[in-house]
């Protein structure tokens, strides 16, 4: 370092001396002084930063809900690292997180919260922080002290309504006595209340930000609302815009609402998400006007982005048992305009696999027409051809079935269908063809929060399936029965922690297995039943060990899944089954799979990798894997 000294005392007095001008002195000694600031300047060590890099230390509340939101509004932490600034621009920054501070205590119900805020132990109204700030050397950064001393914690006092409203309005606030005085608390009640004044038919109606009146000496805070509720209103014109292919008639059946029903966004929305299902739209909105009509009703309208009329996807699936599997699907959305969907599926399957014993196929066609008839009704034709080579039995099938569905409740669908297969299998050395006729109806039950990735929520499934055998082996009747029920327990919030459950039970009446074809038999083992056993490996087999199936089925699952990290997780789980040749499942052979799993989470759903082997009962000693898109169930 470079210390610089001037001495100019001597000199400037043998000036004073020479000069008798009064002028010239008082020259002189202006001379002198600026002579004198510049010897102190440059007597100054130079080690001053610009940026001045700080250090942030913010006390502990107590709380780490309330350490936590002070550390998200403050500046100061924020852009510590990001935006270093000079002594004023730290100073400006320091008083803002001061005024954001108080703002986060108070709606947090912190109403005599103290703070201070120290810079390189200045408080912010000291007027020498700035040269503190200034000429503090870089090594080591200027601390930076927030303390904070919470003080009571307010509560809710009285709570009062502005206004002509209903006599409920203070039951839709649905605010608790003593409440903590959080702000969240109040801004919910309001918009409680703003929705249930628009479900009661106040379409106009207003609720103000609630305004807060602080009693100090018994630390409440008193509530007030101003509310607008205006006039009840019904549904005035209900109109579609953004509409281009599809028929606006076609939309209109689907409508949960119409013109002259007393408004309710509820019942809008519903109909909104009924528009959206069309599978059609990209978007769907619900605009209002702002104003009543001629007749004193609300206009609204819908208003649409439609999708692209043709897809395409591509799929692939893997497994130890039954190999990779490739499909190919094209699919038409709109094809008269009325949300007709034709889908065309390719697919390549058992591409390897210690289940399989050649490459299959599986080809369909499938046309489906929404609204048929009346709403809420589909009919759907699948034409497929399907080939199987299985360690079990080899099929080449042609199918064609025809369903009716309907939705009944928003939770509940029920279905029936005619279906008429006819099939080539060969089992054991021995050749069979048959023609089947069967009628499957079922009733479902969809209550999960998911389709993909459900974690709460449970699915029920009944079905019964007549079959008459026109050519083969059997010709009398026989019915098919079965159920399926999983559910979903959520034991951490956003379905991080998830205990999943299944069970499926299955039987036949009016046959005997061998009086079955082959592939109308109950089998287990594999990704849908039993993990950790070959597919179909499970239940009664011939003499030369080749599985022959059975007239009855029972299986069960249970699965604990964890996310990891925000895009990562793991699965452990459980598999349990049998299947037999008499429904009292008392033969004993139950199977046991066991297994972990990965998944990665994508918007499309989870890709899931499974893991499992055999418990007991050990049929061979490969580990079995699995791959495949979305939960196992």
């Amino acid at each position: 370092m470079l210390l610089v000294y001037i001495d100019v005392s001597s000199y400037l007095g043998l000036l004073f001396m020479i000069a008798s001008d009064v002028y010239l002195r008082r020259y002189l000694r202006l001379l002198s002084s600026v002579f004198r600031l510049l010897v102190a300047l440059c007597s100054l060590p130079c080690l001053a930063a610009d940026p001045q890099p700080y250090v942030v230390s913010l006390n502990k509340t107590g709380d780490s809900a309330i350490d936590q939101a002070l550390t998200e509004v403050s500046t100061l932490i924020r852009l510590n690292k990001q935006a270093p600034v000079g002594a004023f621009a730290l100073v400006s920054r320091a008083q803002g997180d001061l005024t954001r501070f108080k703002k986060a205590l108070h709606s947090l119900g912190y109403y005599q919260a103290q703070l201070e805020l120290r810079i390189g132990k200045r408080v912010l109204t000291d007027p020498g922080i700035y040269d503190v700030i200034d000429f503090s050397p870089a090594k080591p950064p200027i601390p930076v002290e927030i303390s904070i001393t919470l003080g009571p914690l307010f509560h809710l006092g009285q709570v009062h309504i502005e206004g002509a409203v209903p006599k409920e309005a203070e039951t839709w606030l649905a605010l608790k006595a003593n409440l903590p005085a959080q702000a969240k608390y109040f801004h919910e009640a309001g918009e409680r209340l703003l929705n249930a004044l628009h479900n009661e038919g106040y379409a106009l109606a207003t609720v103000a930000p609630p305004r807060a009146m602080l009693a100090t000496a018994t630390h409440t805070v008193e509530i007030s609302y101003r509310v607008e509720t205006g006039k009840k209103l019904r549904l005035g014109a209900i109109t579609f815009t953004g509409l281009h292919s599809v028929n606006a008639d076609f939309l209109r059946k689907r409508l949960l609402i119409a013109s002259g029903d007393r408004y309710q966004p509820l019942a809008i929305e519903k109909t909104r998400l009924a528009l959206l299902d069309t599978q059609v739209f990209s978007s769907v909105q619900v605009l209002s006007a702002d104003q009543p009509d001629a007749e004193g009703r609300l206009p609204i309208s819908f208003v649409m982005t439609e999708r692209k009329p043709r897809s395409t996807s591509i799929g692939a699936a893997y497994s130890t048992d039954l190999g990779g599997n490739l499909t190919s699907t094209w699919q038409h959305h709109n094809i008269a305009g009325n949300a007709e969907q034709l889908n065309l599926t390719a697919a390549i399957t058992q591409l390897g696999g210690n289940s399989s014993t050649g490459i299959g196929y599986n080809f369909s066609a499938n046309f489906s027409k929404p609204e048929f008839l009346t709403r809420q009704q589909q009919l759907s034709t699948t034409l497929s051809a399907v080939k199987q080579n299985l360690i079990a039995y080899h099929q080449t099938a042609f199918t064609l079935d025809t369903s009716l569905s309907r939705q009944l409740t928003t939770f509940w669908q029920a279905s029936i269908a005619v279906a008429l297969k006819q099939a080539h299998i060969t089992q054991a050395d021995t050749d069979a063809d048959y023609t089947l006729i069967s009628l499957p109806s079922t009733l479902k039950y969809q209550g999960t929060n998911h389709l993909l990735d459900p974690s709460q929520g449970s699915l029920l499934s009944f079905s019964i399936t007549p079959i008459q055998a026109l050519t083969g082996q059997q010709t009398l009747p026989f019915v098919v029965l079965q159920a399926t029920a999983s559910h979903y327990l959520e034991l951490s919030q956003h379905g991080r922690r998830v205990i999943a459950m299944r069970g499926m039970i299955g039987s036949t009446l009016g046959a005997t297995v061998l009086d079955l074809p082959p592939d109308e038999r109950f089998y287990a083992g594999g990704s849908t039943t039993v993990r950790g056993y070959q597919y179909q490996s499970i239940g009664p087999h011939f003499l030369d060990g080749t599985p022959q199936g059975g007239t009855a089925l029972i299986t069960g699952t249970v699965e604990f899944r964890q996310r990891l990290y925000k895009d990562v997780g793991g699965v452990l789980f459980a598999d349990i089954g049998q299947v037999n040749n008499t429904a009292a499942f008392v033969s004993g052979a139950w199977k046991i799979g066991a297994g972990i799993g990965a998944r990665y989470y994508t918007k499309f759903g989870p890709l899931r990798v499974d893991v499992a082997l055999p418990v007991n009962g050990q049929t061979h000693n490969n580990v079995e894997l699995y791959v495949g898109l979305g939960q196992a169930f």
